[in-house]
């Protein structure tokens, strides 16, 4: 996209219409938002051109406002943190996540800050004509209660039978799995020859096909129980760092 410093800047947010500039959507270059005003990340457009974000319109206000002045401005008695919070962590707006958390909110008491590592490594076998790729993680957290969680939510199938991953340690510090990437091909026999288990997560059942997978698991688990992730993390990584605030 080619931007201009100085034309307006029309944005339909969840069907509410800002009128901004540049130089304000991209106060922060390394946002969601300063991203996409630089053309570094695609954009969407709606019927009349405007540009397009599928988030909560009314929150916007304030994360506009944010980006005009570098100060958190809210109501009084302003009973919407949380949502508020979810929607500048959406954009990745540091400074206003930051500003955030020294908000003291009547509904939401902030309890302590979680950090959560994935270390992760592969090996790649052959198989006849085909490559079999195991994954192996450790999964270290500053909360031993989000640990807790995740060693539920996975468990093993080999040789046809579902098979506990977790472990029943209170005090546990980290998590290790290992498993069998899927390619689409069905290897059982060569499977149980090599001990190669596959991993699925609970309640949906869903097998677990990769890391990149594994990693989204980890944060769906986590926010279903209470935790608001900070940042989007890069499978890329490794490790992979997680940063989440427990509520």
């Amino acid at each position: 996209m080619d931007f201009s410093m100085s034309k307006p800047i029309t944005l339909n947010v969840g069907g509410t219409l800002y009128t901004t500039s540049q130089k304000t959507l991209t106060r922060y270059p390394e946002s969601m938002l300063g991203l996409m005003f630089t053309g570094t990340m695609t954009t969407s457009v709606d019927q009349q051109g405007n540009y397009f974000i599928d988030r909560d319109g009314k929150m916007f206000r304030y994360i506009l406002n944010f980006l005009r002045t570098s100060h958190l401005d809210l109501p009084v008695n302003f009973q919407e943190l949380d949502l508020l919070n979810r929607e500048a962590d959406f954009f990745q707006i540091q400074p206003l996540l930051e500003a955030l958390q020294m908000v003291k909110s009547p509904v939401t008491e902030i309890k302590n800050n979680v950090m959560l590592n994935i270390i992760h490594n592969s090996k790649s076998h052959n198989v006849g004509s085909s490559t079999v790729k195991i994954v192996n993680v450790q999964v270290f957290s500053t909360s031993c209660a989000l640990l807790k969680i995740l060693s539920s939510k996975f468990y093993y199938v080999f040789n046809g039978d579902n098979v506990s991953a977790g472990t029943n340690l209170e005090d546990q510090k980290f998590i290790s799995l290992e498993w069998v990437e899927s390619n689409g091909t069905r290897m059982e026999r060569h499977y149980v020859m090599q001990n190669w288990k596959s991993l699925y997560v609970s309640p949906s059942h869903k097998e677990i096909r990769n890391l990149e997978m594994f990693v989204q698991q980890i944060i769906k688990i986590a926010v279903d129980g209470g935790f608001l992730l900070h940042s989007i993390p890069s499978v890329l990584s490794d490790p992979v760092i997680l940063h989440f605030t427990q509520y």
